[in-house]
């Protein structure tokens, strides 16, 4: 049986393909390209502070999932 070098996250960085496979900088560096042209183009979701507190509240009443575990 052939394996899938892929879904072993240390041969990822060395072995991947596309996204998943370049390194962390260069991850980085596309990612942010991607930030900026939404806000450039006025896609890109800004939270205000209420918003945000609001956000953060929820996760606060969710729990940690994997206590129960």
């Amino acid at each position: 049986m052939a394996t899938n070098q892929n879904r072993n996250p240390q041969n990822a960085r060395s072995g991947g393909r596309g996204f998943a496979g370049m390194d962390d900088q260069r991850q980085r560096e596309i990612a942010s390209k991607g930030g900026k042209a939404a806000h450039r183009s006025g896609n890109a979701h800004e939270f205000d502070s209420d918003e945000a507190r609001r956000a953060g509240q929820k996760r606060g009443q969710m729990g940690n999932r994997r206590e129960g575990e």
